[in-house]
């Protein structure tokens, strides 16, 4: 059966990625490791480990993506929890069964390898929910 491993981040949507890193950053004193040109989700995103885990600041880069729809009907704030998976096909599946909305439903392919799927908020009382597993 498949098993959630560990939180891997929790993925914060910004309007404006220095406004924020100032807080986060400055204020807090969390590390940014780097900041990620991410196509594929025509997004920039901002990593700040925290442990075994990250916070990732996620700001669009086009306005046209789904990302900032999300951004404009909502504003900044929380976007979604991410969890490892140790077999994400799996897990799917399971969820299907078990009548869970999925985004998408099997898993997309991003960098580095790594496999991830999005459960709908409406299956997880309103909480976007990331899978991911790693090659």
């Amino acid at each position: 059966m498949p098993k959630i491993k560990r939180i891997d981040h929790v993925a914060i949507l910004v309007d404006d990625l220095e406004n924020t890193l100032s807080f986060w950053r400055d204020a807090l004193g969390m590390e940014l490791t780097h900041v990620e040109d991410v196509p594929a989700e025509k997004s920039m995103v901002a990593f700040l480990p925290v442990g075994d885990s990250e916070v990732e600041l996620v700001k669009p880069t086009t306005s046209d993506s789904g990302l900032a729809r999300y951004l404009e009907k909502r504003g900044p704030g929380m976007h979604h929890v991410c969890l490892e998976v140790d077999d994400i096909e799996g897990m799917l599946a399971r969820l299907k069964e078990k009548g869970v909305q999925l985004i998408n439903e099997t898993p997309m392919t991003g960098s580095g390898g790594r496999k991830y799927a999005f459960i709908h908020p409406k299956s997880a009382n309103g909480v976007m929910v990331e899978l991911y597993e790693l090659p």
